[in-house]
């Protein structure tokens, strides 16, 4: 858990969710701004798209469409640069909050979380669905009474998706059935006052974590033992992690005061950070 050296690949946005590496390039959606943007290893910037509904989790069909979690209106988009923005699915009925994160499988089978209440108005936590979207925008809820399900990983196997409970502290194991359903649930990993964000999957089979309450990313192995840590610069919180880069060890961090819509709608003080850890990405996303 020694010290490591933080560099800034990004500044100026409100708030970063959904981290993704893909195509040589690291995706990430800005969720005030309305934003999914592309960067560079170098730093390039490129705007894929707008969403005024809040973009959050980021993942792709075999196709290459990317999908895009629609928060406010709890909606799944699909986007192509030749055919635009459309709905691939309607969450609505599914979702007691805004929607957030999400995993894709190799199938293309999005595995959406969402608060399950009102957080930015103050509600009570109320436990949530985990809903499946296949292919075609069809809906399946596979799994429920969850606290606040959140980022999720696919084990590189294809067998196993694990979800961060971030206000049940903890990670939830599910088998992956044929047909994508969700069998054996599980605890992977209760958690002492972790509350898990957004995440990665690296080669050991451990899961770096955006500790939401913590103002760190934190590597978890299997049953709970913090393994290595990265502290978040004074005056942030990180609120969202990936794994990628050209080796797979680059942790890119999604960083900002505070995750408060009022706080950072007309902000522009969160920040991508990177770091190199010592084991490569594995699985999804």
């Amino acid at each position: 858990m020694g010290e490591r050296a933080l560099h800034t690949l990004f500044e100026g946005g409100s708030f970063f969710e959904g981290p993704r590496w893909h195509d040589g390039a690291w995706w990430v959606s800005d969720f005030y701004a309305g934003l999914v943007r592309t960067i560079s290893p170098e730093g390039d910037v490129d705007e894929v798209l707008h969403l005024s509904t809040q973009p959050s989790g980021l993942g792709w069909l075999p196709d290459g469409s990317l999908l895009v979690v629609s928060m406010t209106d709890r909606t799944l988009r699909r986007w192509t640069p030749e055919g635009g923005l459309v709905v691939h699915a309607d969450l609505s009925s599914h979702a007691g909050g805004h929607l957030n994160d999400m995993v894709a499988d190799a199938q293309g089978r999005a595995y959406v979380g969402n608060f399950g209440f009102d957080l930015m108005g103050g509600g009570d936590a109320t436990p949530a669905d985990l809903v499946r979207v296949d292919p075609d925008g069809s809906v399946t809820v596979v799994a429920s009474d969850l606290m606040f399900p959140n980022g999720a990983v696919i084990t590189p196997d294809g067998s196993t998706l694990i979800v961060g409970e971030t206000m049940g502290l903890r990670y939830t194991a599910f088998d992956i059935d044929a047909d994508g359903g969700l069998s054996g649930r599980r605890t992977w990993a209760e958690l002492d006052g972790i509350a898990p964000d957004g995440c990665a999957l690296d080669a050991d089979g451990q899961i770096w974590a955006a500790d939401a309450v913590g103002n760190r990313c934190v590597r978890i192995a299997e049953g709970g033992q913090v393994t290595d840590e990265v502290a978040a610069p004074d005056g942030l919180g990180i609120f969202a992690c990936m794994l990628g880069g050209s080796a797979g060890t680059t942790l890119l961090m999604c960083a900002a005061p505070d995750y408060f819509e009022h706080n950072r709608r007309d902000t522009t003080e969160a920040v991508l950070l990177t770091v190199e850890v010592d084991v490569a990405r594995a699985g999804l996303p």
